[in-house]
């Protein structure tokens, strides 16, 4: 059972969910220790002040917050509590809204909200009515000193907490200026056959991290004293004949295919089939 990060309830108009909230997510990052190279000694880590360059204890360590440049008001642990909100320690619901509606650029990461214990028959009828609904609760919650915008939604039988950024935190697109280039019609039919070639049903299990395991067997191999040798890759330039490597591609994605299972095959074929027939419909974003 993993270990809750948060204790808390959802607020569903004047009723109370008593929840935990868990990660949903468990990375698989390799973790390195930083060593001194002649003695496999651990390199510590000292807090130290830039001023005077010494070391300071923690109990002479307080939070500041730059108010001008090198002046800071202190701020504790009370003045913290003083601007905690009401309902400190709940996922307030304020609408309902389909899911489908909400771009994924404002998903930030995903926690799994499990009953606490006795409130197991609020905590179902909760997660059956937005079943039911097909939409997702819009919810605002404080955690770690600092306001949240939350999604709830419903997934495999378990309330999700999606957390969100709020719409000042997404950078205006406009900054990015893609340039206006104009696109033959030739390449764009090739653009599309190609992307109609590598169309299938999304399969997360398919999916690892190779450079997590690549990297595990260079440690293998270190380990048992073998040399690692780093061979050169070669930069890849932008196609010289746009239309050509268009055509090379398509060929390639034909091979690739061929090397597939029929069964999978035949469901590519579908997919393709399908995307055709609604290349004419605006597509709907979808996380």
């Amino acid at each position: 059972m993993p270990r809750a990060v948060w204790t808390g309830a959802i607020s569903f108009g004047l009723v109370n969910v008593p929840v935990r909230l868990y990660s949903a997510i468990d990375t698989t990052d390799l973790e390195f220790t930083l060593l001194h190279a002649k003695d496999d000694g651990p390199i510590g880590y000292r807090k130290v002040c830039k001023k005077d360059d010494k070391a300071v204890a923690d109990d002479e360590i307080v939070k500041g917050y730059e108010v001008a440049k090198g002046k800071y008001v202190h701020v504790t642990d009370e003045d913290l509590a003083a601007a905690e909100v009401e309902g400190y320690r709940t996922i307030a619901i304020e609408e309902f809204v389909p899911y489908q509606d909400i771009d994924p650029i404002f998903f930030e990461k995903t926690y799994y909200l499990g009953p606490q214990d006795g409130a197991e028959r609020v905590y179902a009828l909760l997660r059956r009515a937005m079943e039911d609904s097909g939409l997702a609760g819009i919810a605002r919650y404080v955690m770690r000193n600092r306001e949240h915008l939350g999604c709830l939604r419903v997934r495999e039988g378990v309330i999700t907490l999606e957390k969100m950024y709020f719409a000042d935190e997404i950078r205006p697109i406009d900054e990015i200026d893609p340039g206006s280039v104009s696109v033959g019609k030739k390449e764009l039919e090739m653009a599309a056959d190609l992307i109609d070639r590598f169309a299938g049903t999304w399969k997360p299990g398919r999916y690892r991290d190779t450079y997590r395991d690549r990297l595990l067997e260079v440690i293998k191999a270190k380990r048992k004293g073998k040399e690692v040798s780093v061979e050169p890759v070669p930069e890849r330039e932008p196609p010289g004949d746009l239309l050509e490597a268009l055509r090379e591609s398509v060929e390639a994605a034909k091979k690739r295919r061929r090397k597939v299972p029929a069964a999978r095959s035949r469901s590519s074929s579908k997919t393709r089939t399908s995307s055709r027939s609604r290349k004419s419909k605006p597509a709907t974003s979808r996380r």
